[in-house]
């Protein structure tokens, strides 16, 4: 809501029930007397001419105000002031009917009671059209001197020209297909419309003066002369959306301007939108907003009583007002406050009381509002236990014989008023539902909606989540708001599995294998994955084949001998929903038979390796996605001076020779639309490779909490920190944010020292060079957890670990002189005195470290001195520990 509103100068309310629009308003001084009238028209036929001037501002209409009203009998869509009549330059009143249009003169009559001057309309010619009007312009068209002549658009696209009195011709514009805002442009000569095609066009009055009648099948003279032929345009402006009004301006400054197509000088506008809010323009920049108490249709500025800038609106309810921008003055001035003396025992007492309720305030450590124990709205979805029968899959790309689907059905109870309810249906992609948005009528309390759609695998890959989400959005009035108190209301649901994947062949060899612990004897497969196994088959008890609709395979071995569960594919990604899968069932088939202490554990390697792999294709992708912009915009910069330079030579009135400059420009068109498909095919790639990416993040979000027996807030911090987008965008790219987030844990709560706490993370994320930092990061982050580290956002738990967890990842081979400083300076238990450490990484380079006393905080290392130069040898000194000379 706006903080400023358009003061009420003068305002009325016309007629019952009256409906007004666009061109209904017109200001002028249509009685010659030198001041401005505020004419309005109605669709009931009325019309009636108003001279405001209130006593005060504020003030409403007074009957003195209405200067004449009558009724027409027809349907008013619109009133000009102009030049209408011949043989005088004094200005008449221009009334469009459906298929008529009068022109009056408009006189005042002195009176001789206290009723005060009378006025009155004398019609001066009329004209009856022959096909149904839409609007209408005006103007010195062709140049003419001293008189207006009038054009009027019909519905079926014919412009036709009236010189005053007699009828001159008609035109069709071609191509025509609903008729749009109409204006003329006296420096031109020329008519502005918009067409159906959501384009500028505009239209020499000369061109459609010259161009000869093509039908002379007509049965009257004047249609005759409407038959024309197709007009040529003589400029056009792609727009790309329909245009409600068009405004041509000119002032001595600057050049005749469409407002679109502002240039220069300074021009102000008036624009009034459906939130009741009048923005003032300076050229494309807004300078003020002003709140309207009606959404206006039309909108005029006018000159009243001596005041210029006055502001006319009018509502289609016929609310017209007269305001103005500004503010009023506040005259309120605080009273004195009576000093008194304050009685101190009663002070303290209240102070007391005050301090209890605190306490007592700040015992619990909710932070979020607790949820009502009746909902207003309540959203509940219900999930078909079985696949549809017959497929709703709709335009799916997904290669498989039958893409299955199955059915939602979503059911909405209110129990108070729920105005404009708005129902979304998300899934994750690449999923697709059969419809998304429903849109209801109010809702009156203990009444319930009931929809139903269908969810499928619409692209040819795996999901990273199975899940969905009904978003329902209502407004509740009340008597603060009687428009209503926006709300939300929610339910998440779960999709099967047999939704992307079926029951196959299992698979011997797989490129990827987990194993899963677990501290229950193994169950038979004919239990838990009864939609998936043919009882009849009982060599499927304790192995299972999984066919993604995407063509992978998954396998799932339960062992005989142990307690223990392998899931193993040839892509990572894909172990993800299987893994998440067996352990949802297996914590749902102990929850039933009573058993609360079932736990799954990892004991494995964390697959970092084969996860590096998935990040360093989804990285590519964005690098390549880079390199397609900016060959794009190089391709499309060389395509439009190429442009110029055709446009040159054609406007040249000596041709010069092209040069094959229409080749060069062909051949640069083709490199575009090649660019432009390829970024189009990597966007789609960059997508793909960011749900497996997803998927693999999944899994070793689940393997490390499985490992580390991690609790519920602990896996919490995990997924915020390395899934914290739910899309990549250009803007912000999971590389970097997930670097950010690592980078802060290894800062505050994993930090070894407290130099680690003490460096600063950079405020702003940008897009890597590579790799190389996130995937230390990553491996840095296990390391530390292996190593006691623990999840916290307190900075106070980030302390020194001296034990060593079993099991966990093993660290990259680190090349560089910051990652092994890193390496050592994380080492928690150091080698006897001269005891020498051999790197990998680099064949050649020692190091010597010595067993120092950790209350000393000092290090002393050595390097050989052929391998390592003097100053890096002083910058690793330092960034290890005190120097030691």
């Amino acid at each position: 809501m706006s903080l400023f509103k358009a003061r009420d100068w003068w305002s009325t309310t016309l007629g019952e029930k009256e409906e007004f629009d666009q061109g209904c308003l017109c200001v002028a001084d249509v009685d010659n007397s030198g001041r401005d009238k505020i004419i309005v028209g109605s669709y009931m036929g009325y019309l009636r001419i108003f001279n405001p001037h209130p006593v005060k501002p504020g003030d409403g209409g007074q009957p003195e105000d209405l200067l004449l009203e009558v009724q027409l009998r027809e349907p008013i869509l619109q009133v000009e002031v102009g030049k209408f009549v011949s043989g005088t330059e004094g200005l008449h009143l221009a009334v469009l009917h459906c298929r008529k249009l009068c022109v009056y003169a408009v006189s005042e009559t002195l009176g001789n009671v206290e009723h005060g001057n009378q006025y009155q309309i004398k019609l001066m010619y009329e004209h009856n059209l022959q096909r149904t009007a839409c609007n209408m312009t005006y103007g010195p068209f062709g140049g003419v001197k001293g008189r207006d002549l009038i054009c009027i658009q019909s519905m079926d696209g014919m412009l036709m020209l009236f010189e005053q009195e007699s009828y001159a011709f008609g035109r069709f514009l071609p191509g025509f297909l609903l008729p749009g805002p109409l204006t003329y442009s006296s420096r031109t000569d020329s008519f502005i419309t918009v067409s159906s095609c959501r384009q500028v066009e505009s239209y020499k009055y000369q061109v459609l003066a010259f161009a000869t009648d093509a039908d002379e099948r007509q049965e009257t003279d004047q249609a005759k002369l409407g038959s024309g032929k197709r007009l040529v345009v003589d400029w056009v402006l792609n727009l790309g959306e329909q245009a409600l009004d068009i405004c041509v301006v000119s002032f001595n400054q600057t050049v005749s301007s469409v407002f679109v197509l502002v240039k220069e000088g300074t021009i102000n506008t008036l624009i009034g939108n459906h939130s009741k809010m009048l923005n003032v323009y300076q050229d494309v920049t807004l300078k003020w907003a002003a709140q309207l108490p009606h959404i206006p249709v039309s909108v005029k500025v006018a000159n009243l009583q001596d005041l210029k800038g006055v502001i006319v609106t009018l509502s289609d309810t016929g609310h017209l007002q007269c305001s103005y921008l500004g503010t009023d003055p506040s005259l309120f001035q605080a009273p004195r406050v009576e000093s008194r003396e304050l009685n101190q025992e009663e002070f303290d007492a209240e102070m007391k009381e005050l301090q209890k309720i605190i306490k007592e305030a700040t015992k619990t450590q909710d932070i979020l509002p607790k949820s009502e124990k009746y909902r207003d709205v309540i959203v509940t979805a219900e999930v078909s236990p079985s696949l549809d029968v017959e497929s709703q899959a709709i335009d799916s790309d997904v290669k498989a014989e039958t893409v299955p689907s199955v059915t939602v059905k979503i059911t909405i109870q209110s129990r108070v008023t729920a105005k404009k309810p708005n129902l979304e249906v998300c899934v994750q992609a690449p999923l697709a539902v059969t419809c998304e948005q429903f849109v209801f009528d109010d809702l009156e309390p203990d009444s319930s909606e009931t929809v139903i759609v269908s969810v499928f695998l619409k692209r040819n890959f795996s999901p990273s989540e199975l899940e969905g989400n009904c978003v329902l959005s209502y407004s509740t009035p009340t008597e603060l708001f009687p428009e209503g108190i926006l709300k939300a209301a929610q339910c998440k649901f779960s999709l099967p599995l047999r939704l992307i994947c079926f029951p196959a062949q299992p698979s011997k060899a797989a490129n990827h294998k987990i194993t899963i612990d677990t501290n229950k004897p193994p169950i038979s497969f004919l239990t838990i994955f009864p939609d998936f196994v043919d009882p009849s088959e009982d060599d499927q008890a304790n192995v299972l084949g999984f066919q993604f609709l995407s063509g992978s395979k998954a396998t799932l071995l339960a062992s005989k001998t142990s307690q223990r569960y392998r899931i193993q594919s040839d892509q990572l990604e894909d172990l993800w929903l299987i893994t998440k899968e067996l352990r949802l069932r297996l914590e749902e088939h102990f929850k039933k038979q009573n058993c609360k202490d079932f736990t799954c554990t990892f004991s494995g390697s964390v697959p970092l390796q084969e996860y590096f792999e998935l990040i360093d294709r989804h990285f590519e992708l964005r690098l390549n996605e880079e390199k397609l912009q900016e060959l794009l915009s190089q391709r499309a910069a060389q395509f439009r001076a190429i442009e110029r330079r055709l446009l040159t030579r054609f406007k040249d009135k000596t041709p010069a020779p092209l040069q094959h400059l229409d080749t060069l420009l062909e051949g640069t068109f083709r490199e575009v639309i090649a660019l432009a498909d390829a970024a189009v095919e990597n966007q789609a790639n960059i997508f793909q490779a960011f749900t497996k990416l997803k998927s693999a993040t999944h899994l070793v979000i689940m393997l490390i909490s499985l490992w580390q027996k991690l609790n519920t807030d602990q896996v919490a911090i995990l997924e915020a920190t390395f899934l914290p987008l739910a899309e990549d965008t250009k803007e912000m790219g999971w590389e970097e944010t997930v670097d950010a987030a690592i980078s802060y844990l290894l800062r505050t709560c994993l930090s070894k020292s407290s130099k680690e706490q003490a460096l600063s993370l950079s405020s702003q994320l940008c897009m890597p060079k590579d790799t190389s930092r996130l995937k230390k990061n990553i491996t840095l982050f296990c390391d530390r957890l292996a190593k006691g580290g623990r999840l916290s956002l307190s900075t106070d738990s980030a302390t020194h670990q001296a034990s060593v967890m079993p099991g966990g990842c093993a660290t990259i081979p680190e090349s560089d002189l910051e990652e092994r400083t890193v390496v050592l300076c994380s080492t928690a238990m150091f080698p006897h005195h001269g005891q020498i450490t051999k790197q990998k990484s680099k064949p050649g380079l020692y190091f010597g470290v010595f067993n120092i006393p950790a209350d000393t905080g000092l290090f002393f290392m050595r390097a050989s001195a052929n391998n390592l130069p003097l100053q890096d040898w002083e910058l690793l000194s330092l960034l290890v520990g005190k120097r030691k000379k």
